[in-house]
This record gives C-alpha cells, sequence and structure tokens, in this order.
C-alpha cells in the first residue's frame, strides 16, 4: 500500500487525513489492489456492485450499451479518481454499465459497507472519509447533470459545441479532450461520420481549430 500512498494522498476519498493515519484506516474499509489487462472487464452489466474503484494507474471506461448494440461512453477514469460509488452505496442489484480498462491498470477496490458502516472505535478518520465520500457522490451528481445537458441538444453540432464549451470553461479556450473520435462520437451518443462532417465545417468557419483530440476555439458561437 506504500507504493501508492502519493496517489491515495491526492485522491478526494482521503482529504484531510494524514499519512499514518490513512495506512491505519485502509484494511478498516476493506482496501485490496488488483491488476487488470487492456479490455478486461473491472464491473460487467447485469452485476451488483459492493466495491468503489479508486483508479492506481492507467485509466477506464464506463460504458452503457443499449439493447440494439450501440455503444456510449459514459465517462472516463483516471487517477486518483473513485468510480462505482453510487451503485455500491446504494446496493444497486444490477449495473446498468460497463467499466472495462482502456489501459492496464492497477485499482484499489475498497467495500463501501465497511466504509458506511463505521467500527466499533468510530475513528474521526472513519467520519471523515464518509463526508468525503458524500461529497464526491454530490459531484459526480454535477457532472451527471453536465452529461444530461449535452445530450438534450437535437444536433450532432449542438451537442459537441456544448461539450467543447463546457471543456473550454475549465480550460480556457485551448485544450485536449480524452477521447478519440470514435470515442467522442460515442460519449456524445452521434454518429462519428456525422460528427467528423460537422468537425470539418467548424474548422471552415473559424469557429474551431483541432488536431485528433486537441481543440482550440477561435471565436464565440452562439449554439
Amino acid at each position: 500500500m506504500k507504493d501508492n500512498l502519493d496517489i491515495l494522498k491526492n485522491c478526494k476519498l482521503f482529504e484531510n487525513i494524514d499519512e499514518e493515519n490513512l495506512l491505519a484506516i485502509l484494511s478498516c474499509i476493506g482496501a485490496e489492489v488488483r491488476s487488470y489487462q487492456k479490455s478486461q472487464y473491472v464491473f460487467s452489466e447485469g452485476e451488483p456492485v459492493t466495491h468503489i474503484g479508486l483508479m492506481l494507474s492507467g485509466t477506464v471506461q464506463i460504458v452503457r450499451i443499449d439493447f440494439y448494440g450501440n455503444r456510449s461512453i459514459v465517462a472516463r477514469i483516471e487517477p486518483p479518481q473513485l468510480f462505482g460509488e453510487s451503485f455500491a452505496c446504494t446496493e444497486t442489484k444490477s449495473i446498468p454499465v460497463n467499466v472495462i480498462a482502456e489501459k492496464d491498470c492497477k485499482i484499489m477496490l475498497i467495500d463501501s459497507r465497511k466504509i458506511l458502516q463505521p467500527c466499533c472505535n468510530t475513528c474521526e478518520c472513519h467520519n471523515n472519509i464518509i463526508y468525503n465520500l458524500m461529497k464526491e457522490i454530490a459531484s459526480k451528481n454535477l457532472l451527471l447533470n453536465q452529461k444530461i445537458e449535452i445530450l438534450s441538444r437535437r444536433t450532432t453540432r449542438e451537442k459537441l459545441m456544448t461539450y467543447l464549451l463546457m471543456q473550454a470553461k475549465q480550460n480556457n479556450s485551448s485544450f485536449t479532450v480524452p477521447y478519440n473520435r470514435q470515442e467522442l462520437a460515442d460519449f456524445l451518443e452521434v454518429d462519428r461520420s456525422g460528427l467528423s462532417a460537422e468537425i470539418s465545417r467548424l474548422r471552415k468557419e473559424n469557429v474551431i481549430e483541432c488536431k485528433r483530440n486537441y481543440f482550440r476555439l477561435l471565436k464565440k458561437q452562439n449554439i
């Protein structure tokens, strides 16, 4: 566990917990580290989830597949982010998504039941973790609202520009998105060819500059 200490200290779950107490509480909450190979499933749709994932290395994608086999990327998770916390804490019997290793990765799995049901000592550190977990779930709900705002737009252009404007607000006018073209299409839930055509039009109109997953907004654009 000490090998991953720097990552753990930067994870929001362990905010305001000092190093000594952090190492002590890991066993209390049933933490264990597992390795996954690229394309391996961490969680599979339809199964119950009792553990929260904490990325130590590599990345995973949270993916939803509809009845017709259409793939949608819900989110991309990298160190030191958490995933699965809402499903685990609500004791969901059948999760509606897959969590898939985008590349070889190491993940710390934490038993949510041992977080929500503190040990008999009810230590202050445990109370901090519960508080931090609730903040993280609330933060994820805000991100979900952003995704709903994107998907509520009617056209590919509107969805793309809504997403790019959100990224620009967080990162200034120039930024790199964490998706290639197919993945961005999956995230926006649009056709890849239509997305590529819209990006090409926006470039010709001098609204954006882009190269692969790098984008730069050039002028104000009404959605």
